[in-house]
C-alpha cells in the first residue's frame, strides 16, 4: 500500500525533496495509519487532491498528527514551510507570521486573540480564532497567500482551517486515550486523557464527541516572588540570605496549563440533498504563569555587573500571572445538493473570555514617576474582557458540467467586546504621602490601593461579497479571476482614570463597560475591492504548474487607548497615560507635538505575486512541489508606544515587501519506509523609512532617556527566520503476528529572528536552533502504544525576547538602594520531554 502524499507548493527551479503531509478520509479504517494513495481537501470550496489545487496549500492529515505527536497548531506549523509561530506559552499570545509579513517587536503578546492579524483561522466553515488542542481532525489545511476571494473573513497573508471528523453514519465507536509526560526541566508528570465517541441512530443521524483534558506541569520557577506585595522589598541585599529570605519566597512550574476541551456534534440529511452539523466547541485553559527566562536580565546592560542571579529556565517576575482563557462556538453547518450548484450556509456564534494578572513593577519603574522611589514598591495589573461574534456565511459553488465554473458568497460579521485593566499598587499611596508630600499633588489614600483604571468597549461590523468564475480553454488550461467587496464600520468606546486622586472614584464592571457609549471621533470606516487572476496548466498528469495575484486586506482597529485631554500649561499634568491625536501638543516645546494617531489605526493590504508547480515522479511514489513568490505590502500595521504613559499601541508604517520560495515533498520508499521534508526562504524588509518606529532608550535611566528611533528602507522584518527546513521519516516493522511498529523521527530548524526592524534599538536576536524528535508505536487491531522524545538533544529553545539588553539597569529608591528593572526576558520553548501514549478503540 502506497503512503499518502500531500503537499504544498514549491518552487519551479528548485525541486527537491520535502515534506508531505499525510491525511485519510472519513471512512478510511484505523489500522491504515497515515498511508492512503489518495487525500483530498476544500480549501478551494471544491474537493479535489492537494497536487490538482493550483494554490499554495498544505494539509496535515489526522493520522500524521498522530503520528508527528502534533499536538497544537505551533507543532504543526514547523512542519510546514513559509509559515511560523511565536509560541510564548499559554499565558501569552501567539502570532502568526507567513512570509515574513511581520514588522512588529516580538513582545510580550499580553491579551493578544487576534493570531498576529495576518492569517484567518478557520474551524470547520465558520472564521474563530483560537490555539486549538489538535484532537479527533480529519485534517488542518494551511493556505499560503491572500484568500479573501475564496473566504469570507479577509486574509491579508493566508489562512488555516481545522476540519475535525464529521459524525459517522452507520458506525458506532469509542476511543480511549491518554498519555503522560515529563519535562527534563520539571518537577512532576503532565497527563493528557480524552476520549472520542460516534454514535449512529440511523442512516441519516449521527451524533459525534470528545472531551480532552491536560494537566501540564510546567517547567519553569519563579524564584523571586515577593512574600506581601507593597511590603516586602522585592530588591533585598542578594548577599544576605536572611534578607532574602525574609522578602522573597520561591514557586516551582509556575507555567503549568490545565485545559479542558471537547466538542460535541449532531449530524443530519433528512435527503440526499441536505446535510447538517450542528457543533458546539469548548475551551477552558488555566495558565499558571509565564513560559519565560529572566536570565538575560541579569547583567547590567553595559557591563559584566551581575544585577541578580537567574537561572535559563528560572521567572525574575516578582507577583503571579495566573489567567484564565475560555472560548466557546456554536456553528451550524448546512450544505444543499441544488443540481446546478451547491449551497452552504455557515452561521456562528462564539465568546472569549480573558481574565489574568500581569507583574506591572518594570514598566512602573521605567516611567520613573516616583513609584521606583517607594522600597517595597510592588504593582499588579488584573485584566477581565470579554468578546463576543456572530458570523454568517453563505455561498453557492457550481456543479454541473461545463468550461465555466463559479463561485459566489456573502459575509457578514459583529464582533463586539468588552474590558478593563485595573492596576493596583499597594501602600505606594500612604509612603507617597508620607515622604513625598504625595497630598499636595492630590493623592488620596485608597483603601484598595487602585492606582489606574482603564476600560473599553468596542464594536465592528464587517460585510463582504466575494468570488470566483473559472474558464477551462483547453482540457489543460484554466484560468479564474476573482474580486471581493468589503465593508466595515468599528466603533468605539474607552476611558482612564487615575483612583489615587479621587476617592469618591468607583471602578466599572465588565456589564457597565459593554453599556459604555461609543466615542464619535475615535471610529472608523472603510470599504474597498480586492482582486485575484490564477492561471494553471496541465504540462502532463503528473505535472501542474501555476501563476496567482491575489490581494490581501486587513482592516484596521481602535488601541483600546483613552484619548489624551488638551495640554494646560497652567495645570501641566504630572502623570497621564492616554493616546494623542495628529497635531495634538502634550508638552510646554512648540515641536511637543504628537505625529500620527495613538488612538487608532488604519487598514494595510497586500498584493501577492507567485508561480509554483506540483510534480509526481516515479508512478507517484516521490512528489516534489515548489513556489516562487514576491509580496507588496503597503502601510503596515507596525507596533509603537504611546508619548504619554508608553502603553503598547499599532500604528501604520509606509511599506515592506517579501519574497522568497518554498519547497515540499516527500518520497515513498518502498511500502515501509517513507520521508518528507519541506524547506522555506524568505526576504522580507521595510521598503520606505518609518519614523519613530521603535522606542527605545539611551542609558543611564528610562524616562528621561526615552528616544525613538527610525526605521531605515532595507531594514529586515522581526519575527520569522529568513531559512527554515523541516524532515521526517516512518519505518514500519511488521510483527509476525500481524500486528506491527511505526518507528518516526524529525528535525525541524530554523535561522536566527530578529526582534526589532533591523535589529535595531540594541535589541536581542533569537538563535538559530534545530530540535529532533522520536518515537515508536506498537499497533493492534484495536489498540496502540508509543513511547516518544520531544526536544531530543534538549536545546535551549528561544522563541521571542521582550525588551532589549539596555533596559537592563539598576536605579535607587528613597534610601538611595539598588531597583533593578527586569523587563528583558526571553520566552521559551520546551525542553526535553519524554512520554508515553496508549489508546484503545471500541467497535467500529
Amino acid at each position: 500500500m502506497k503512503t499518502s502524499l500531500l503537499t504544498t507548493s514549491s518552487v519551479i527551479a528548485f525541486l527537491t525533496m520535502g515534506q508531505a503531509a499525510l491525511a485519510q478520509t472519513e471512512e478510511a479504517p484505523a489500522d491504515t495509519v497515515a498511508r492512503q494513495d489518495t487525500v483530498y481537501v476544500t480549501a478551494t470550496r471544491r474537493e479535489e487532491t492537494v497536487q490538482n489545487a493550483p494554490i499554495n496549500i498544505a494539509a496535515v492529515g489526522g493520522p500524521q498528527i498522530e503520528e508527528q505527536g502534533l499536538t497544537e497548531l505551533a507543532d504543526l506549523i514547523a512542519t510546514v514551510p513559509g509559515i511560523n509561530v511565536v509560541d510564548r506559552g499559554g499565558r501569552q499570545g501567539n502570532p502568526i507570521i507567513v512570509r515574513g509579513l511581520n514588522a512588529d517587536p516580538i513582545g510580550p503578546g499580553d491579551g493578544d486573540n487576534s493570531g498576529g492579524g495576518t492569517v484567518a483561522t478557520y474551524l470547520g466553515e465558520v472564521p474563530l480564532f483560537i490555539d486549538l488542542k489538535l484532537n479527533d481532525m480529519e485534517r488542518v489545511e494551511v493556505l499560503l497567500g491572500p484568500q479573501g476571494t475564496l473566504y469570507g473573513a479577509g486574509t491579508l497573508a493566508g489562512a488555516i482551517r481545522y476540519i475535525p471528523v464529521k459524525p459517522q453514519f452507520e458506525s458506532d465507536m469509542l476511543e480511549l486515550r491518554g498519555g503522560a509526560y515529563m519535562y527534563s526541566e520539571a518537577e512532576d508528570i503532565s497527563t493528557d486523557v480524552g476520549f472520542t465517541f460516534n454514535k449512529s441512530f440511523s442512516d441519516t443521524f449521527a451524533i459525534r464527541g470528545s472531551l480532552d483534558v491536560l494537566n501540564d506541569s510546567g517547567f519553569v520557577d519563579q524564584p523571586f516572588l515577593v512574600r506581601e506585595v507593597g511590603v516586602s522589598n522585592p530588591d533585598p541585599d542578594f548577599s544576605d540570605p536572611e534578607a532574602v529570605a525574609a522578602n522573597l519566597m520561591g514557586a516551582e512550574d509556575v507555567d503549568s496549563e490545565d485545559a479542558i476541551s471537547g466538542r460535541i456534534a449532531a449530524r443530519w440529511t433528512p435527503t440526499d440533498w441536505l446535510d447538517g452539523t450542528l457543533t458546539y466547541y469548548y475551551q477552558d485553559v488555566e495558565v499558571g504563569g509565564r513560559r519565560i527566562s529572566s536570565a538575560p536580565a541579569t547583567y547590567d546592560y553595559d557591563g559584566p555587573q551581575e544585577l541578580f542571579s537567574a537561572g535559563k529556565y528560572e521567572n525574575a517576575k516578582r507577583i503571579p500571572e495566573p489567567n484564565k482563557i475560555t472560548n466557546d462556538l456554536l456553528a451550524l453547518e448546512v450544505t444543499a445538493d441544488l443540481g446546478f450548484a451547491e449551497l452552504t450556509s455557515a452561521t456562528g456564534y462564539s465568546t472569549f473570555e480573558d481574565d489574568g494578572n500581569r507583574d506591572q513593577n518594570d514598566l512602573l519603574i521605567s516611567l520613573e514617576y516616583s513609584y521606583e522611589l517607594f522600597p517595597s514598591f510592588g504593582s499588579r495589573t488584573h485584566e477581565v474582557g470579554e468578546n463576543e461574534t456572530f458570523t454568517q456565511e453563505v455561498r453557492l459553488v457550481s456543479t454541473y458540467e461545463s468550461a465555466f465554473n463559479w463561485i459566489v458568497g456573502g459575509f457578514f460579521s459583529e464582533f463586539e467586546s468588552a474590558g478593563y485593566s485595573a492596576e493596583y499598587t499597594p501602600n505606594y499611596d500612604t509612603w507617597a504621602i508620607e515622604n513625598l508630600g504625595g497630598a499636595d499633588w492630590g493623592l488620596v489614600d485608597r483603601p484598595d490601593d487602585l492606582e489606574y483604571f482603564s476600560v473599553g468597549h468596542l464594536k465592528l461590523k464587517e460585510t463582504a461579497i466575494f468570488g470566483e468564475i473559472g474558464y477551462d480553454i483547453t482540457d489543460k488550461w484554466r484560468v479564474t479571476a476573482g474580486a471581493r467587496w468589503y465593508d466595515y464600520e468599528l466603533k468605539e468606546g474607552a476611558s482612564s482614570d487615575l483612583p489615587l486622586f479621587d476617592l469618591d472614584f468607583v471602578p466599572m464592571t465588565v456589564d457597565e463597560i459593554w453599556d459604555l457609549e461609543f466615542d464619535p471621533d475615535a471610529g472608523q470606516a472603510d470599504d474597498g475591492m480586492l482582486y485575484k487572476f490564477n492561471t494553471s496548466y496541465q504540462f502532463t498528469p503528473d505535472i501542474l504548474g501555476y501563476f496567482t495575484i491575489s490581494e490581501g486586506y486587513r482592516i484596521g482597529n481602535s488601541n483600546g487607548v483613552a484619548p489624551c485631554e488638551d495640554y494646560n500649561a497652567d495645570d501641566p499634568v504630572t502623570q497621564s497615560v492616554c493616546a494623542l491625536s495628529p497635531g495634538q501638543q502634550y508638552g510646554p516645546d512648540a515641536d511637543d507635538v504628537a505625529q500620527f494617531d495613538e488612538r487608532q489605526y488604519g487598514p494595510d493590504k497586500t498584493v501577492n505575486y507567485e508561480i509554483g508547480a506540483k510534480t509526481a515522479w516515479l508512478d507517484g511514489d516521490v512528489i516534489l512541489n515548489g513556489a516562487v513568490y514576491y509580496i507588496e505590502w503597503s502601510d503596515p500595521q507596525v507596533s509603537s508606544a504611546t508619548i504619554l504613559g508608553s502603553q503598547p499601541i499599532t500604528i501604520n508604517a509606509s511599506g515592506a515587501e517579501s519574497k522568497g520560495f518554498e519547497l515540499q515533498g516527500a518520497w515513498s520508499v518502498n511500502e515501509n519506509f517513507d520521508l518528507r521534508g519541506s524547506f522555506s526562504h524568505s526576504s522580507a524588509s521595510l521598503t520606505a523609512d518609518v519614523p519613530a518606529l521603535i522606542r527605545s532608550i539611551d542609558p543611564p535611566g528610562y524616562r528621561t532617556s526615552t528616544i525613538f528611533i527610525d526605521g531605515e528602507d532595507g531594514d529586515r522584518l522581526p519575527g520569522a527566520p529568513e531559512n527554515k527546513f523541516s524532515i521526517f521519516g516512518s519505518y514500519k516493522v511488521d510483527v509476525p503476528n500481524g500486528d506491527y511498529v511505526m518507528l518516526n523521527g524529525g528535525y525541524n530548524w530554523q535561522g536566527d529572528i530578529l526582534t526589532r526592524a533591523g535589529g535595531r534599538a540594541g535589541s536581542a536576536t533569537i538563535p538559530s536552533v534545530g530540535t529532533a524528535n522520536i518515537s515508536a508505536t506498537y499497533i493492534a487491531d484495536d489498540w496502540e502504544a508509543s513511547l516518544f522524545v520531544k526536544n531530543l538533544f534538549d536545546e535551549y529553545v528561544v522563541t521571542g525576547y521582550v525588551s532589549a539588553p539596555r533596559y537592563s539597569q539598576v536605579v535607587s529608591d528613597f534610601d538611595g538602594n539598588p531597583v533593578t528593572y527586569r523587563g528583558h526576558y526571553a520566552t521559551l520553548g520546551a525542553p526535553r520531554t519524554i512520554g508515553v501514549n496508549l489508546k484503545y478503540r471500541f467497535g467500529e
